[in-house]
């Protein structure tokens, strides 16, 4: 059991859950600090969380909410009445054969229970009808064989970090969760692979490889708490991606079970392999819709052995978005190149020790990273690179130690939650350009938010031209919230516009799925259609996502035995 004190100021919130599933484990224990929330101004306690150390922001977010405005949130899901979406309930002798699969205490059917794996990080919220944690590949594929003989929703779900809805039951159904597949199965070192199981939290993995002086590269934000499944269902990226790719560059085999219960492998252990068709690469970034993720075999490298981390900062926005493309024109092969503006920077600042400049308006966060002598080399040659093609309004810094480097790299990634101090919700947007049009996206973004009155930011992983621009909104200000979705369908336009994608590594979801047509041709997408179809004959898998409006997602479980 666990319980929950939350003290809000007036009066203490007692949460008890006798079954705290992950989600609820991932609590902090101390939400009362700088870019985590502006709302709340408490603490929460834990006791006996079953030894989860990690946080979830998204519950955070939720709860925080819950206190500012409990007609409107939702982990109001507590309660059918509070406003969570419900699709339906279950035949409960489909229940009963779920909990034959996996047991009775990993099959959760309460309304609090449910409310905890209603949610993503898109605000949105979804009552499943039941949720299921499964500890094998073939308890996995006895859940995926009932719903296809009963046609009831599967949706798999990670951490549920995830910003376009993709872990969202929206057609009700069964939300299979990960949590109890969280093993590291092997780590290669002579060949430098590792095999996991989906729901391995991807900063954990890192940090075990750090032991054996190797490296998985791909590094979200939420890495302290997001999975590797989900971050293969939706390709996930990250400030490395500008030298390292992102996930589907590092997984090189799975195995995963197909919608109707079959266990199929695909891809290699090795680094070469070219037997028929490359199923791996089709499925990752599917968002769940093709195939649920079992086991992945990764890639790894070596670890590097030294980095160096500066700091640009710049009085013009113009000037510092510009530099990007330059940077990299130069032969400089930076291992992150990340860009702020003014808005990011001023909801993260107090996060650093040593004040900025008094004029900046935009800075740059670049490291490099090899051997020490790639290190250095690269540090100098940067050094110059800056004195002969930065104007005088640029000053460098560069990080005198780790601490530092800690400091500047939490402050980045504290960006996302932080905004929330700005307004209370967010269209959170992860568009890409060609590197040499960041500077067009981000005058644009500014034009913009000045012609619909709106609060929008614009930071991220310039070194590939993903670029997050957040709008910031009041739901319940109309006016200011219709702006916000007009900014939303503006911004896609330009960005298409510009030779860009509408996403860099959140994907599709129930999000942008009204925008496709802007950026994949008729036959594109009728083709992709049909591979869904192929995969997935009854629709089981993730209904309502990335194809929505067409007849053949509308499809929902019958709730019959």
């Amino acid at each position: 059991m666990a319980v929950f004190i939350l003290v809000t100021g007036d009066r203490p919130v007692i949460i008890v859950m006798l079954r705290p599933p992950p989600a609820i484990g991932l609590l902090l224990q101390d939400i009362d600090r700088p870019g985590m929330s502006s709302h709340l101004r408490g603490i929460v306690r834990r006791r006996d969380i079953s030894g989860h150390q990690h946080i979830d922001l998204h519950l955070v977010t939720a709860l925080e909410d819950l206190r500012v405005r409990p007609d409107r949130h939702h982990v109001r899901g507590l309660r059918a009445e509070d406003g969570v979406s419900r699709t339906g309930s279950m035949d409960q002798a489909i229940l009963a054969q779920l909990r034959a699969v996996v047991g009775s205490q990993h099959l959760l059917t309460a309304p609090e229970e449910l409310a905890c794996y209603s949610y993503d990080g898109t605000g949105k919220s979804y009552l499943p009808d039941a949720v299921a944690l499964p500890a094998t590949t073939e308890e996995v594929s006895s859940l995926l064989t009932l719903a296809d003989k009963h046609r009831f929703p599967v949706i798999p779900r990670g951490a549920g970090s995830g910003m376009t809805g993709g872990a969202l039951p929206v057609q009700g159904g069964l939300v299979i969760v990960f949590s109890r597949m969280n093993q590291i199965i092997e780590i290669d070192t002579e060949n430098m692979i590792a095999v996991v199981e989906p729901g391995v939290i991807t900063g954990e993995l890192q940090t075990a490889l750090e032991k054996h002086h190797l490296m998985y590269p791909p590094d979200p934000a939420s890495l302290r708490f997001c999975t590797i499944g989900g971050n293969a269902a939706e390709s996930a990226g990250g400030p490395s991606a500008v030298k390292y790719g992102v996930t589907r560059d590092y997984v090189i085999g799975l195995e995963v079970v197909l919608p109707s219960g079959d266990i199929m492998k695909t891809g290699v252990r090795t680094e070469k392999g070219v037997v028929g068709y490359d199923l791996t690469h089709l499925l990752l970034g599917s968002e769940g819709t093709l195939a649920v993720f079992t086991k992945l075999v990764l890639r790894l490298l070596p670890l590097p052995e030294a980095r160096a981390t500066f700091l640009l900062t710049f009085a013009d926005l113009a000037e510092a978005t510009s530099l990007v493309a330059k940077i990299l024109q130069s032969g400089l092969l930076p291992c992150t190149l990340e860009y702020m503006d003014k808005t990011a920077i001023k909801v993260v600042k107090h996060l650093l020790n040593s004040p900025l400049p008094d004029k900046t308006t935009a800075l740059l966060l670049i490291e490099f990273d090899g051997n020490e002598e790639e290190v250095a080399q690269q540090t100098a040659r940067f050094n110059r690179f800056v004195r002969d093609r930065a104007g005088s309004g640029c000053q460098l810094r560069r990080a005198a130690n780790e601490a530092e480097r800690t400091e500047l790299w939490q402050a980045r990634r504290s960006i996302s939650p932080a905004t929330f101090s700005l307004r209370p919700d967010k269209i959170s947007e992860d568009v890409v350009v060609p590197r040499s049009k960041i500077p067009d996206l981000s005058n644009f973004c500014e034009q913009m938010a000045a012609e619909l009155s709106l609060i929008i930011l614009t930071f991220g992983h310039a070194g590939d031209g993903n670029i997050h621009v957040n709008i910031m909104v009041d739901k319940e200000n109309r006016k200011e919230y219709e702006n916000g979705l007009k900014a939303k369908e503006k911004l896609f336009t330009f960005v298409v516009e510009l030779g860009g994608t509408l996403s860099g590594e959140h994907g599709v979801g129930i999000t942008k799925s009204a925008f496709l047509h802007l950026e994949i041709d008729p036959v594109a997408l009728a083709v992709q259609k049909q591979l869904k179809k192929l995969f997935d004959p009854n629709n089981i898998l993730n209904p309502g996502k990335i194809f929505p409006d067409d007849e053949y997602s509308k499809l929902r479980h019958t709730g019959s035995g």
